[in-house]
């Protein structure tokens, strides 16, 4: 590995306007692509195949085609001044003037006053009409849109209160911004400050953005074929941002090494590739493990979200092993420090912060063990009461329109009328289809936690109907959940009774199916990608203890960083600080999603850090030593590496999406504990405890397993260890 990859940077370095053009007409290509394909389509129709929810969902969609469900839609509520009611003359002149004005735009199917439909709340102060679309939000043409909004204000200018919530108007999901650009300029000054040169800090962010773009060109242009949302860009600009300076980093700083150490520029790309570009490699391998595992949950979404990422993940590992070397051919002496280019190759010094903070640990292995273990466990305390949901309009900030008709709809209709339940009843085996669905409307009205129960709605057939029931509680309210599974356990006996079966689907019942289906697969998850890494990092480390470490490391980080989670956005600590008004619980995809691309990240680290100390070690060096040896050549670079990823991550927790302001925070403190308090503090301890266990590995095993030269053994002759120790044997090079 290390001596194919070794000429691969020396050719790169070589033929680099090749290469460089080769970058060029990708970029190109793709972006053409991007350009000329039709816009993506958001197919939102197959969630989660398998669970009930999905299910009565797409047999609504079978017995009642063209249906509501089909098209956008705008609830429009009317909320009256303080004393006054919606049926005042003025009021109601004014709410039917807008819902005549609706009506007649083109792509209006149908437009239903409040006053006609009883939609009017008790107390007479607040009302809501429903504008429905014969086309999804995102194909709704700028000019309905533009007449909606011409209404609700004249509405507006009544004295009226009036909002709008629904999908034909709502707020489409975006990246962190100003946030986001702060995040990226943070990760430049951390560059400057690592390299201390405007060469050497620029490359890594240059290549990470021709990847980004390149990536992102390549999700565009195939969004229409495959239905990539604007979310999956969103997070594969996340990863590939944040890993694409990463592996550029490494490899820029392999080459700085080389080249103080003597090596001419093409020979120092050559060694920077083979070593560093390793490590890449296997770390590049890790993350599109996690992330294409992703795909064994069972969510189209989902495993939209990790291929696209994954994709991602791949293109900056080229870039490093290509591009990046390629541009140091271009400017060979232009990312070196200024010392270096006064006064010529120098060796590296003796000593320096990563050395001194590994001796203190070798010092005294137990207590940092112990501190480690205990104030990640206490982080990760409040991850026992995790709960999962998925936040809508009640989610937003308070500026939106949509949270304030949530709010209005809450206050004039109680709690539950946000989140009503949807009961599609199937009587094609019915003897008295209208009989058994009164039976069943009349059964499930009755059940405790049911305000109201609509009139049943038969299709044109006549072998389904709609009914529609309003809990008392809200859509994330637990008791919710329990009135779902309640009014499930009801059918088998009314089946009996009345030959007709029915399915309990709608936003909420769909969102508690799909907590409750990826709550179920996180753990085969987990082992689908825990099993893949440890093999890969077995083969990576020849080692049996140090995969088993590291998985246990990631383990503890990822609690912690769900603790953190639960604290800020479901109980609100600290929420206000971030701009999150609403706590509540937290968005059913997040965790597993979030282990996925942290478990990616942190073997990341590992990687990028222990097979330094691997190198030193088969080079001669004793355990201990290896280990000062691979802190004193790498904690710098990771450590700049770790804020890099923590700046961008943390820029999007400027975002206005819920899923991505979590996920920003998730992945930036998860970095945080993984990178300084797991790979800097308990790896060290535990290598220190461990000594020359740390690298044992059974005969019979070491047989089996091919032979990967990751540690670039032989890329120079390895010095012999001292007397009496154990000299491993050099792995063969493929």
């Amino acid at each position: 590995m290390a001596t194919f990859l070794y000429r691969m940077g020396r050719t790169a370095f070589r033929r680099r306007w090749l290469v460089a053009l080769l970058w060029a007409v990708v970029l190109g290509a793709v972006g053409l692509g991007a350009a000329k394909a039709p816009a993506a389509s958001d197919d939102s129709t197959s969630f989660m195949p398998g669970i009930e929810a999905q299910k009565a969902f797409d047999l609504i969609g079978e017995r009642f085609p063209g249906g509501e469900a089909n098209g956008a839609n705008a609830r429009i509520v009317f909320v009256a001044p303080d004393g006054q009611k919606v049926t005042a003359a003025e009021h109601r002149a004014a709410i039917e003037s807008l819902v005549a004005e609706a009506a007649d735009e083109p792509q209006v199917a149908g437009a239903t006053s409040p006053f006609t439909a009883g939609a009017v709340s008790k107390d007479g102060s607040t009302a809501y009409a429903t504008v429905d679309y014969e086309v999804k939000a995102a194909d709704l043409s700028e000019a309905d849109k533009a007449a909606l909004e011409k209404a609700v204000d004249e509405a507006r200018d009544s004295g009226l209160t009036v909002e709008v919530g629904g999908t034909a108007l709502a707020t489409q999901p975006a990246a962190g911004g100003a946030s986001e650009a702060i995040g990226i300029a943070l990760a430049a000054v951390v560059l400057l400050i690592t390299f201390g040169s405007l060469a050497a800090a620029g490359l890594p962010l240059l290549t990470a953005i021709i990847g980004v773009g390149v990536s992102m060109a390549a999700i565009m242009a195939l969004g229409s074929t495959f239905g990539l949302s604007m979310t999956t860009g969103t997070l594969a600009t996340m990863l590939g941002l944040a890993v694409g300076i990463d592996y550029a980093l490494f490899v820029v700083s392999r080459y700085r090494e080389e080249r103080a150490n003597g090596h001419e520029p093409r020979e120092a790309a050559g060694l920077a590739v083979g070593t560093a570009g390793s490590a890449v490699v296997f770390a590049g391998l890790t993350v599109v493990i996690a992330l294409a595992g992703l795909t064994v949950i069972g969510v189209p979404m989902l495993a939209k979200m990790g291929l696209c990422a994954a994709g991602a993940v791949v293109v900056a590992v080229l870039i490093a092993l290509t591009l990046v070397p390629a541009l140091l051919g271009m400017w060979p002496d232009a990312v070196l420090s200024r010392r270096i280019r006064k006064k010529g190759p120098a060796a590296a010094p003796a000593d320096n912060g990563g050395s001194r903070w590994a001796r203190f640990v070798l010092r005294r292995p137990v207590a940092v063990l112990v501190t480690c273990v205990a104030g990640l466990g206490v982080l990760a305390l409040p991850a026992a009461q995790l709960e999962l949901g998925m936040p809508g309009d009640e989610s937003k900030p308070v500026s939106s329109t949509e949270r304030r008709a949530y709010d209005a709809l809450a206050d004039g209709f109680g709690a539950g009328f946000n989140g009503p339940l949807t009961i599609v009843v199937d009587v094609k085996d019915a003897a008295e289809p209208k009989a058994a669905v009164s039976e069943i409307a009349e059964e499930i009205g009755a059940t405790g936690g049911v305000v109201s129960v609509s009139p049943a709605r038969f299709n044109q057939a006549g072998d389904a109907a709609l009914l529609s029931a309003v809990p008392a509680t809200g859509p994330n309210d637990e008791r919710t959940k329990d009135l779902v599974q309640s009014i499930r356990s009801e059918r088998p006996g009314l089946e009996r009774e009345t030959g007709a079966t029915f399915e309990v689907t709608g936003n909420t019942a769909m969102n508690i199916d799909v907590a409750q289906a990826l709550q179920d697969a996180l753990v085969p998850y987990l082992a689908v990608i825990i099993v893949l890494a440890l093999i890969l990092l077995l083969v990576v480390f020849r080692s049996v203890l140090v995969p088993l470490k590291a998985a246990l490391g990631f383990l503890l980080s990822v609690l912690a960083a769900l603790g953190a989670v639960v604290a800020v956005f479901q109980w609100g600590w600290g929420a206000e600080l971030l701009g999150v008004e609403q706590s509540g619980p937290i968005m059913s995809l997040m965790p597993i999603f979030l282990v996925g691309i942290v478990f990616g990240l942190a073997m990341d680290y590992e990687v990028f850090l222990v097979s330094r100390m691997r190198e030193a070690y088969v080079h001669g060096d004793r355990p201990a030593q290896a280990v000062v040896t691979g802190f004193r050549h790498s904690a710098r670079v990771v450590a700049a590496a770790a804020v890099i990823m923590i700046a961008v991550f943390s820029g999007f927790i400027g975002a206005h999406e819920s899923m991505i302001k979590t996920m920003g925070f998730g992945l930036a403190v998860a970095v945080l504990f993984d990178a300084f308090v797991v790979r800097m503090a308990l790896v060290p301890a535990v290598l220190a405890l461990l000594g020359d266990k740390a690298w044992w590995l059974p005969a019979g095993l070491d047989r089996l397993m091919p032979r990967v030269d990751v540690e670039g053994a032989g890329l120079g002759a390895p010095k012999p260890h001292e007397a009496g120790e154990p000299v491993p044997r050099e792995p063969a090079r493929i």
